[in-house]
């Protein structure tokens, strides 16, 4: 293979050995991941995907039900479970959701072969950094005109993993890459629609079968990155920078700086600093929905551009609206599972919802990889004349995900072992304990 960026891509892949600080972070994050695949499980549109695919049978676990299934199938399920509540981590450099698309790819996987689990926990890391390496190298424009980027990067991020789980040379791994990347897809207007999460199952069956394939010897081009078609010029719109790609590869490790957010609120994560300053508001300003006369939301340039509703009629389609969240937090001084239901919105809600406008600070930097350029100030007029104001900076984020895994799981003791053995498991049998404890149903 000539040396290329894609050829410096893959072996960085195909090489790397992460540090014990990113392999803490990991395991935290798989129990975040398993949490919110655990709480999709049994969600409506995850049972049509069952019925549909024809799941039943097979060596890869269904996470969270009795059936099994192929490990495509496994993947792409399990993707889409994990990813149903809109729960699931996020990264700013990915400007999307890395474990949900490389977790469930690894764990099919390792239902079919023998897998250490220090092995896959080690891939899963490599995965996430090249999904993030690769949002850097992208730009900003992939995601604003239109495309979602937990699915077009998550079909490379989780091809990355497998390949280094399966200890690829270079060569295969570039080949993996591009079998990936080839079938990068997923637009935002799905936002709010059982095909948002459906994304992330894509991606990750997409990612497994092309490292599956490049390991049989199926062919592809060896460098999908480079050149006036390839994967950057073709999908960054002219804003993209491949130097952001390998330089500083692992130092630090993405999983590590700027990290994983582990969603606190079951939403989509663009409006989570308005949750944040609705519950400051309420909390210590004492706001409450009777005296509010009007709100307005300012989001930098492009920071709300994954809100893409404002009137919301069910709870799904709430996940997506500022307004609605900061008219359910500031309500009942907590956001739940149960406010983002395919249930009709409370009529309370939507009221307040309907005093909240947004507009945008044009002098402030258009939103990017970079957390700083994340903010959200809420301006509340009040009934009495007063002005009640809060700023939210960054993206907040859970340090533990423990008390998240026995709320998405309903504390069910089937299923009380795993974060314990996930915060230690090292070897093969360790990895087939997990799968055995994830194959089972909530009673």
């Amino acid at each position: 293979m000539t040396t290329s960026l894609t050829h410096g891509f893959a072996a960085l892949i195909a090489t790397s050995v992460p540090s014990d600080e990113a392999v803490a972070a990991a395991r935290l994050a798989i129990v975040d991941g398993l949490a919110c695949v655990l709480g999709g499980a049994d969600d409506r549109s995850t049972g049509i995907l069952v019925g549909t695919l024809g799941a039943g049978t097979g060596p890869s676990v269904l996470i969270g039900r009795t059936e099994r299934a192929d490990p495509f199938t496994a993947a792409l399920i399990n993707g889409h479970s994990g990813h149903v509540l809109d729960y699931d981590d996020v990264h700013a450099s990915v400007r999307g959701h890395p474990t949900v698309v490389i977790l469930p790819a690894l764990l099919a996987l390792a239902g079919t072969r023998p897998v250490a689990a220090r092995d896959l926990i080690a891939a899963s890391i490599v995965g996430l950094e090249a999904m993030a390496r690769l949002g850097l190298a992208l730009g900003s424009r992939h995601y604003e005109t239109g495309f979602h980027a937990t699915a077009t990067l998550g079909t490379v991020g989780a091809a990355a993993a497998v390949a280094h789980l399966l200890r690829f040379p270079p060569d295969t791994t570039a080949v993996a890459l591009g079998l990936a990347a080839t079938q990068s897809a997923g637009l935002r207007l799905q936002f709010g629609t059982d095909a948002k999460p459906l994304h992330a199952g894509l991606a990750s069956r997409a990612g497994l079968t092309a490292a599956c394939l490049a390991e049989a010897g199926l062919s592809g081009a060896p460098d999908f990155l480079g050149g006036p078609i390839g994967f950057l010029d073709a999908f960054g719109f002219g804003a993209t920078a491949p130097e952001r790609l390998l330089p500083g590869w692992g130092e630090p490790w993405q999983i590590l700086t700027p990290g994983l957010t582990l969603k606190a609120f079951p939403c989509c994560t663009a409006a989570h600093p308005v949750a944040v300053g609705a519950l400051a508001l309420r909390d210590a300003d004492g706001l409450r929905p009777d005296s509010v006369e009007a709100v307005t939301l300012t989001f930098p340039p492009g920071g709300d551009a994954a809100l893409v509703v404002s009137a919301a009629g069910t709870g799904i389609e709430a996940r997506f609206s500022p307004e609605y969240i900061f008219a359910a937090a500031l309500t009942d001084g907590a956001l739940s599972i149960g406010h983002f239901d395919e249930r009709p919105v409370r009529p309370d809600l939507a009221a307040l919802a309907a005093r909240v406008s947004r507009r945008y600070d044009d002098a402030a930097p258009r939103l990017s990889s970079d957390p700083a350029t994340r903010f959200v100030v809420l301006d509340v007029t009040v009934k009495d004349g007063r002005r009640l104001s809060r700023r939210i900076e960054g993206l907040p984020g859970l340090s533990d995900a423990r008390p998240k895994f026995r709320d998405a799981t309903g504390d069910a003791p089937v299923f009380a072992e795993i974060p314990d053995l996930v915060a230690r498991m090292s070897d093969e049998a360790d990895l087939a304990r997990l799968l055995a404890l994830l194959g089972q149903s909530r009673p």
